[in-house]
């Protein structure tokens, strides 16, 4: 039996900057709601406020940035901006001294998140036959989830090693931040094979993309309409009794849990269709969502986290490989940013409607309010033209 061939290098090194830069992240994610209401003495609301607005814009940028990248040929310079803006907002927030210095800095951090991603994934399609792009995204996320599972553990230990002092926490977690930027920098090489935009006419919207592209983009905007923020499944373990300084241990699980399973996914999507291991995917997500809501007993919730990371592991590579491989190659980046443009508004529309149901109904209301819509973009995703299954697959 023949080995399958390496990966090429760009994959890899995009991987460990999205390690990097993932482990500065999370910490912050980890710690940013207490710094916000303990330490700065902001609101709940506030801190909602503070996301909403700042993935709201950031959302803009993913389409703009890959545009841009399609229409100058170059896919480097967008993905140091994106990965330089972050690693340049992370001292801004121990310097931080009320809500509008932190919301600034998270402006800043989830603009730089949105410049870099559709650059960054065109770059992976542009170095990798189709064959190979499911194993070639998996790697990337699965490396990326190294750094969304040590984050949390290195969240705690700071905080007993700094004994509380989050500041102090934040400017150590700025230190991944520049060495990803750095490693970019230093070692990231871009070839020119990817195709220039055709006459370079303006974009006519999302009208002018592919019919395949435009049907993924509507189930994962449907998708990420049930994809709330990973801060619910925190606060379902905080009310079954999980004490606040361990709480960042649900993303660790989280994280482990998307670990393990991200490159399998992403191997087995060059095997089989595409659409199984998504499908597979929406399907999980519905089974955690029932289950959580459901859920009483940490170790309840516990396994409903594990299968919540399990989901995640075999829907955000695909998503991306399918968009790569349903996409014109002169138009891959303005593909990957309108499909994270309408993933990050839906990811938006999905945090402020599960805050509501939270408030009003209670966790349980929550996730099977959830679970339905995942369903309904399953099912979605199952009546996909066959003509189209074939294009997308």
């Amino acid at each position: 039996m023949t080995s399958r061939p390496r990966l090429p290098r760009t994959v890899w090194i995009l991987g460990i900057v999205s390690l990097l830069m993932d482990l500065s992240s999370e910490i912050y994610h980890a710690l940013l709601p207490a710094f916000l209401t303990v330490t700065l003495g902001v609101p709940v609301a506030a801190m909602g406020a503070i996301d909403g607005i700042a993935e709201a814009t950031a959302s803009m940028s993913k389409l703009v940035s890959g545009r841009l990248s399609d229409r100058h040929q170059r896919r480097k310079p967008w993905i140091l901006l994106g990965y330089g803006m972050a690693a340049l907002s992370k001292p801004l927030f121990p310097l931080a001294q009320g809500v509008l210095p932190v919301m600034g800095a998270r402006f800043i951090d989830r603009v730089g998140k949105g410049i870099r991603g559709a650059p960054r994934d065109a770059m992976i399609a542009d170095e990798t036959a189709p064959s190979e792009r499911g194993r070639a995204f998996g790697l990337r996320q699965s490396l990326d989830a190294v750094g969304g599972f040590l984050a949390p553990l290195a969240a705690i230990g700071l905080m007993l090693a700094f004994a509380g002092d989050i500041r102090a926490v934040f400017w150590v977690a700025a230190i991944p931040a520049a060495l990803s930027f750095l490693f970019a920098w230093t070692m990231l090489r871009e070839t020119r094979g990817h195709a220039p935009l055709a006459a370079k006419a303006e974009w006519g919207g999302f009208c002018n993309l592919p019919p395949q592209v435009k049907r993924l983009i509507a189930i994962g905007f449907l998708f990420g309409l049930a994809r709330f923020s990973e801060g619910f499944l925190i606060l379902k373990a905080i009310d079954a009794g999980l004490a606040v300084e361990w709480s960042p241990l649900v993303l660790a699980l989280f994280s482990l849990a998307f670990l393990a399973l991200a490159y399998p996914a992403g191997a087995l999507s060059d095997r089989i269709a595409p659409r199984h291991v998504l499908l597979a995917g929406i399907g999980l997500l519905v089974v955690a969502d029932l289950w959580l809501a459901a859920a009483t007993s940490l170790w309840a919730i516990a396994i409903g986290v594990v299968l919540w990371g399990a989901h995640m592991a075999l829907t955000q590579g695909i998503f991306a490989r399918m968009i790569a491989d349903a996409a014109k190659e002169e138009e891959r980046a303005t593909s990957f940013g309108a499909f994270f443009f309408a993933s990050g508004i839906a990811a938006l529309l999905a945090s402020l409607g599960a805050g509501l149901l939270w408030d009003r109904g209670g966790p349980a209301e929550t996730f099977t309010a959830a679970a339905a819509i995942a369903a309904v973009a399953g099912a979605m995703l199952v009546l996909l033209p066959d003509r189209e299954r074939r294009r997308a697959a």
